[in-house]
């Protein structure tokens, strides 16, 4: 959603001239908005010297009376934008004219052309200032502070043993030139170095007294706590750093313990205290003010195999020094999954190869019995049809024959007899016996009577099955 204000907001802001103060803008969103300064409609950019955009807010450094006025913060993302508005106020001590000197020739006028009040200089950051004796060891540099503001805008000369430095010296950067910067220190670079600011209405100055060290070629010396023991994420990145202390520059080498079997995935190692390592891509040592010399070693996209002890190796002429930091990686939240062979018949279980045609098998057969079963049941026979008439169309019980795997009691041959004997014993007996021996199939039997010249009488009957 659009950027919304996630604290409190003081809109209206005060400072005392030529300090510095920090306008915060807290708002959050997400995606996180893209922050602007304006000030009085005017967009604030990296030309505007004394202003600085951070993350956190606006930094004004050596405040002036002009700073005063409206200041907006604008917080937009894709969804929308929002303000963050501030009215700041400028206070000037000097305004009752307590600490004020009129300046010659200005006929007690003291206001300028633009009618600002006159200010005599002041030092803006003194909490920068409070160490004013600094011991450095040779080859180190320092940086000597003396930021000040006044009305109008002071000038600053810088002095050593009270002469004059040069130019050359103090060198020519005017965005620092309330910094006096000192490199690769010698020991003829001791001494008292003052700063003297200045302007219409008065002076102030400041003492540092710098002491550059002999130092004794030894051995270098890891300083500090780092590389300390570490923990990432599985494809994080992380790193480990070593801060060595040295006379002269020093070869600052990271080394990875080779775990006991797994020597022959390198193609060298070196001995370390009886243990096998591996040397580590190293990237550029830099060096520090203090003295001391400062190498980072980055581990992107971590992997198991990147856990292990980890050896920083400071090394001079004079000898060597070392300290070791464990890396722990966490385990793949997500590990590849295993290939699913192709389903195929083969690949089932034996018990399901057997069990579903066997099933299969018992539940037809259970349907089949029942059938076979419920055709039991007996008929009641047919009542015998008068002797001296046909009888008429009756239906009784008789085997039915589909296949001859329906007759339970009697096989098919047995079955074929009785039936040409059913038909060798009359009308009279063919109905019962058939009732009696078949009860379950129904048949049409058809009595016909036929009379002959010689006086004779044929009767014979038609027997039809239905399946």
């Amino acid at each position: 959603g659009p950027p919304r204000i996630a604290d409190k907001v003081i809109h209206r802001q005060s400072v005392r001239l030529g300090r510095t103060i920090k306008l915060l803008c807290p708002v959050e969103g997400d995606p996180p908005p893209l922050t602007m300064w304006m000030k009085d409609g005017r967009t604030i950019h990296s030309g505007w010297t004394r202003f600085r955009i951070l993350q956190q807010g606006l930094k004004i450094k050596e405040v002036e009376s002009e700073d005063a006025g409206t200041y907006i913060c604008k917080a937009t993302n894709g969804f929308g934008s929002t303000n963050v508005n501030y009215t700041l106020i400028v206070i000037d001590d000097t305004s009752s004219g307590k600490d004020s000197q009129v300046p010659e020739g200005s006929n007690g006028d003291y206001e300028d052309h633009s009618g600002k009040q006159w200010a005599r200089p002041r030092f803006t950051q003194p909490a920068k200032m409070r160490r004013r004796v600094i011991a450095r060891p040779v080859g180190s540099s320092i940086r000597l502070k003396c930021v000040a503001s006044g009305n109008p805008r002071p000038d600053i000369t810088w002095l050593k043993d009270n002469k004059p430095l040069t130019p050359q010296e103090i060198g020519e950067n005017k965005k620092k030139k309330w910094t006096l910067n000192l490199k690769n220190l010698k020991p003829e670079d001791s001494g008292k170095y003052t700063c003297r600011v200045f302007n219409k209405v008065g002076e102030i100055n400041a003492t540092y007294k710098v002491e550059v060290i002999q130092r004794t070629r030894s051995k270098p010396i890891l300083t500090g706590t780092h590389p300390v023991n570490t923990t990432v994420d599985y494809g994080g990145t992380t790193s480990f750093q070593c801060k060595v202390r040295s006379d002269v520059k020093p070869v600052i080498q990271w080394l990875k313990r080779v775990e006991y079997g797994t020597e022959s995935k390198y193609n060298s190692t070196i001995d370390v205290g009886g243990q096998k390592f591996v040397v580590l891509p190293t990237g550029e040592v830099w060096s520090r003010p203090d003295g001391s010399y400062l190498n980072k070693l980055m581990i992107t996209r971590a992997k198991e195999e990147d856990a292990g002890m980890y050896i920083c190796l400071g090394a001079n002429t004079m000898g060597y020094s070392f300290r070791s930091a464990f890396l722990t990686v966490l385990p793949d939240p997500k590990p590849p999954s295993a290939p699913v062979p192709p389903s195929s018949a083969s690949s089932l279980p034996w018990p399901v190869i057997i069990g579903i045609p066997a099933g299969a098998v018992f539940i037809f057969g259970t349907i089949l019995l029942w059938l076979c079963q419920s055709k039991k049941k007996p008929c009641s026979p047919p009542a015998a049809a008068p002797a001296h008439r046909p009888p008429p169309r009756d239906r009784i019980c008789v085997p039915q024959v589909p296949d001859k795997d329906c007759i339970s009691s009697i096989n098919y041959e047995e079955y074929v007899a009785q039936q040409q004997h059913l038909l060798s014993q009359g009308p009279a007996l063919a109905p019962a016996m058939a009732s009696k021996m078949y009860p379950k199939i129904y048949t049409d039997i058809h009595t016909h009577t036929h009379s002959h010249a010689e006086g004779k009488v044929h009767q014979h009957q038609h027997i039809q099955y239905q399946c």
